[in-house]
C-alpha cells in the first residue's frame, strides 16, 4: 500500500474505537479495539464482546468509520492471535486491558482472566491490498436485520390502572 490509501488506512486505524469485522462471508459485528502500531488489537470470548471466528481466521474484512461517523475506508487484514505467555501477549495484553472501558478489576486481573477463561486477543494488521475507499465505496447502507437472541423479549400491552374508554 502506497500514497493516499495508506494514509488514510494509518489515519482511520488512529482513531479507530470501533471497527466493523467481518470473517469470511459472515456479516459484519461491531467490535471494540484498541490501536497500536498500525494494527487494531481486540479481545473476545467468555464475559467479553462476541467476534464469530475471528480467533480461528487468517484474514478478516475491517471497515473504518472518519470524524464524521460515516464509512471511509474497508480494508483487509491479516489475524494474529497472540498467546498467553508469548513477548507479545506479555506487552500487548496489559495495554488493552488498561483502556478496557467498564472492566471487572484491575489490568492485571482482567489479563489473567483472559488468559485462563481461553478470551482471544487478536492483532488485525492491514495487508499490502489497496483498501477500498471513496468515491469506490458500496452506497448501501450495510445494515442487516437484527440477529436471533435470547435477550429478545415479547412486550406486554402496558399496565393501565384505569379502564380507558375509546372515543368514537
Amino acid at each position: 500500500m502506497t500514497g493516499v490509501g495508506a494514509a488514510l488506512v494509518e489515519e482511520a486505524i488512529k482513531k479507530a474505537a470501533i471497527a466493523w469485522i467481518s470473517v469470511a462471508d459472515g456479516a459484519a459485528v461491531g467490535l471494540w479495539c484498541m490501536p497500536l502500531d498500525g494494527s487494531l488489537i481486540i479481545v473476545s470470548g467468555p464475559g467479553e464482546q462476541a467476534a464469530p471466528g475471528l480467533a480461528e481466521a487468517s484474514r478478516a474484512s475491517v471497515r473504518l468509520r472518519g470524524d464524521n461517523g460515516g464509512l471511509i475506508v474497508i480494508l483487509e487484514a491479516s489475524v494474529e492471535r497472540l498467546r498467553p505467555g508469548s513477548e507479545d501477549w506479555d506487552t500487548v495484553a496489559p495495554q488493552l486491558a488498561n483502556k478496557r472501558l467498564n472492566g471487572r478489576g484491575t489490568a492485571d486481573e482482567q489479563v489473567a482472566r483472559w488468559a485462563e477463561t481461553g478470551c482471544a486477543v487478536v492483532r488485525l494488521t492491514p495487508v499490502e491490498e489497496p483498501p477500498v475507499a471513496s468515491p469506490d465505496l458500496p452506497s448501501d447502507s450495510g445494515a442487516e436485520p437484527p440477529r436471533e437472541t435470547p435477550a429478545r423479549n415479547k412486550t406486554r400491552r402496558p399496565f393501565r390502572l384505569h379502564r380507558v374508554r375509546r372515543r368514537r
